[in-house]
């Protein structure tokens, strides 16, 4: 499934308008990167698929930790929030 495992962007419905304002549905689906992360605290790399623009914003933060550290836990998807919380428990264990 094309979505984004830290920001949870999927694929959105809209229309192609012609010349002549025909129109035909058509989807617009978000620019998906695999990407390895790595995590000092885990101590590994995380691999992720994760669009262009989720990618500056863990950039912005200063690392995969950092960002999951800051995000809110209630607007994660699935994976994000499961990574959040093993990073939080490697932080509070060392």
């Amino acid at each position: 499934m094309r979505v984004c495992e830290i920001s949870g962007v999927r694929a959105q419905s809209g229309q192609n308008v012609s010349h002549s304002n025909r129109k035909t549905k058509r989807r617009f689906r978000p620019n998906l990167q695999k990407v390895r992360f790595p995590s000092e605290a885990l101590g590994r790399q995380v691999e992720l698929r994760v669009t262009t623009r989720a990618l500056r914003s863990v950039q912005r933060a200063g690392g995969l930790d950092a960002f999951l550290v800051k995000a809110d836990a209630a607007k994660l998807p699935v994976t994000a929030a499961r990574l959040k919380r093993d990073v939080h428990k490697a932080l509070a264990g060392s």
